[in-house]
């Protein structure tokens, strides 16, 4: 190493380069799951579900179409340095959240440990435990909230 702190301890999101950005996402794909709004609650609380969405590889847990996500589902959302922190539907172990927050990258994450798979092995990743947006009937998507 040369000596010097990591961009992700210097910068702050909005001073990162697209590349430094990109970077950040630990490739855990619990953004890319279907959130839902229970009607029930007054607070209009968001609630997960193991479904993954449709362009969501569940065996890679990437996006199969990453550079026109926005345009295929109007509901991606485009993280933002500005947005990030009202986003609390957000991971709390998201690095975007965590670099928001001034809070530090946990040690799995790719960018500390130096492995891309210690998302996995650390338990964070999705993989393996999400179906498919498409093989899931919209009527049904309720049975499919985790507690």
């Amino acid at each position: 190493m040369n000596g010097q702190a990591p961009f992700y301890k210097t910068k702050r999101l909005d001073q990162m380069s697209e590349a430094e950005w990109e970077s950040l996402c630990d490739g855990c794909g619990q953004c890319c799951t279907l959130s839902l709004i229970d009607d029930d609650d007054p607070g209009g609380e968001v609630v997960r579900t193991c479904i993954g969405c449709e362009l969501l590889d569940l065996q890679t847990v990437r996006c199969t179409d990453y550079a026109n996500r926005h345009a295929r589902v109007p509901s991606c959302v485009k993280l933002t340095p500005g947005n990030v922190g009202a986003l609390s539907w957000m991971p709390q172990t998201c690095a975007y959240r965590l670099i928001a927050e001034g809070k530090p990258l946990f040690d799995w994450h790719p960018l500390v440990s130096g492995r891309a798979d210690s998302v996995v092995d650390a338990g964070v990743s999705v993989k393996g435990t999400l179906v498919s947006e498409r093989d899931v009937d919209e009527a049904d998507y309720e049975d499919y909230v985790l507690e």
